[in-house]
């Protein structure tokens, strides 16, 4: 039933937002004179690496800073970068990816190898199911980059600050998903772009009804400041990327 929700859905979505995918390309090539797309390596169902489809909002080769996590002052940003990040229209071609089969609408957002290393135990859970384009962690979160803005490592910060959370919520989604889930939160995807507070507030009352963890509950508001947290699984916090520092 989802793959013919996923089938479905991505064909409509191609062909509804098409024109918007080429306005942007056109932007994002006059600007720099080089490929509107940016095919960024993941890790998807099973641990199989696959390509992920994006529209490029940074500057070519920006991945050569090995620097995976950004922030909103990120340099590697461009000016029409800033823009299409802003309503993540850069997001809107990983529809092709749902549709040949490698990611679903709605899923744990797909992560870079780095970080699938240093998952724990209880975090590979996440790579039983597709990665998705949306799931309740992209709505909590959808200013990730203003939370790593100013910070000295936005990697280490994000895995300090956001990936605890982020985990606990992609392992809470593969619990309870269903049809009607997904389709909700697709609803609330899209409200979070207009109203953060009604969409956020929204996603509380259904996590309660789901019968989520208090604290899980809680973090969906995002009305108390972040603190640092070691990953579910872990006992320490992260401090590097490098496992045998870890």
């Amino acid at each position: 039933m989802k793959r013919c929700f996923d089938l479905v859905f991505s064909f409509l979505g191609i062909f509804i937002i098409f024109p918007i995918i080429i306005f942007a390309s056109l932007l994002i090539y006059l600007q720099d004179k080089d490929s509107p797309l940016y095919i960024a390596n993941r890790v998807g169902k099973n641990n199989r690496n696959f390509r992920m489809i994006k529209l490029r909002s940074m500057i070519v080769d920006a991945d050569k800073s090995k620097v995976d996590s950004t922030s909103s002052n990120d340099p590697r940003i461009t000016r029409v970068g800033k823009f299409i990040r802003k309503f993540k229209l850069d997001e809107l071609t990983q529809l092709f990816n749902v549709f040949i089969g490698e990611m679903s609408i709605v899923g744990p957002r797909p992560n870079v190898k780095r970080e699938i290393e240093i998952y724990t135990r209880v975090e590979r859970e996440l790579l039983r199911v597709k990665p998705g384009i949306t799931d309740i962690a992209s709505i909590v979160f959808s200013d990730e980059s203003e939370i790593l803005k100013n910070v000295q490592d936005p990697d280490i910060t994000y895995n300090q600050l956001i990936r605890p959370w982020k985990s606990r919520l992609g392992l809470f989604y593969i619990k309870k998903q269903s049809l009607i889930l997904d389709i909700v939160i697709i609803f609330l995807t899209l409200l979070r772009i207009i109203s953060k507070k009604v969409s956020l507030s929204l996603l509380y009352k259904i996590m309660i009804k789901l019968n989520a963890p208090r604290d899980l509950s809680k973090i969906v508001l995002r009305d108390t400041e972040l603190k640092p947290l070691p990953p579910p699984g872990a006992e320490k916090l992260v401090l590097s990327r490098d496992l045998k520092k870890s």
